[in-house]
């Protein structure tokens, strides 16, 4: 099967990198965040060394590798309190919690700017589990769960933003989810993702396909 799209004929708006800047600021960071399209929506979990724990909704977290097995998420500048990433510095660890459908409307309230010592996990009722003697908690009601140590910080240059590596050691999912190849079927976890920085969607899939080859017609897949 090949697939043919056919060209659009409507009419697109168009904006310069000037038009752009020109935008109130609002409008600009809503038309910005949801141009590139769905992002994952994921809860990152942490604990002071005091033991106050945090919980902080993230569109920003994706893989990085598999052997060794890596993520990456990105931060604002830090130039006000970012609890997560400050956690994180000081205890190493932290976990990813993939938001769900049963719990949209806590994960987006974790973005209220609650103070260091108010934890994210009682104001907003999501539960708080440990596993295997790990630091940072998990969100119980995650039906796919990454336990993460930190590994480093790369400052981006052009917008003084952060990207944050950690290294997976520790993966927990819902048995019922998992292909015979080993594919997480999202769907069955009832896992959203995010437009912008406030639209929650459930994905539907349409396809998956095997191997792209050149001079190859491509193929679904049928597992």
């Amino acid at each position: 099967m090949i697939i043919k799209n056919e060209t659009l004929k409507s009419m697109k708006k168009h904006l310069t990198d000037t038009d752009i800047n020109n935008l109130e600021r609002f409008p600009k960071v809503n038309l910005m965040n949801s141009a590139t399209g769905y992002k994952s929506a994921n809860l990152i979990g942490t604990k002071n060394p005091k033991g106050v724990t945090n919980l902080a909704v993230f569109n920003s977290v994706c893989h990085l590798g598999s052997s060794p097995a890596l993520i990456h998420f990105t931060l604002r500048p830090h130039t006000v309190a970012r609890h997560t990433y400050e956690n994180i510095l000081e205890t190493k660890y932290f976990t990813i919690n993939q938001i769900n459908t049963s719990i949209v409307g806590q994960a987006h309230y974790t973005a209220a700017s609650f103070n260091a010592n108010v934890s994210e996990f009682e104001a907003t009722g999501l539960v708080e589990e440990y596993k295997n003697d790990f630091y940072a908690p998990y969100v119980q009601q995650s039906a796919i769960q990454i336990g993460c140590e930190y590994v480093n910080t790369y400052e981006i240059k052009e917008n003084g933003c952060l990207l944050v590596i950690g290294a997976i050691k520790h993966l927990y999912f819902e048995d019922h989810i998992q292909a015979k190849d080993g594919f997480l079927n999202l769907e069955d976890g009832q896992t959203v993702c995010i437009n912008g920085l406030d639209q929650y969607a459930v994905p539907k899939p349409l396809a998956r396909f095997e191997y792209a080859r050149p001079n190859e017609d491509i193929k679904e897949k049928t597992i």
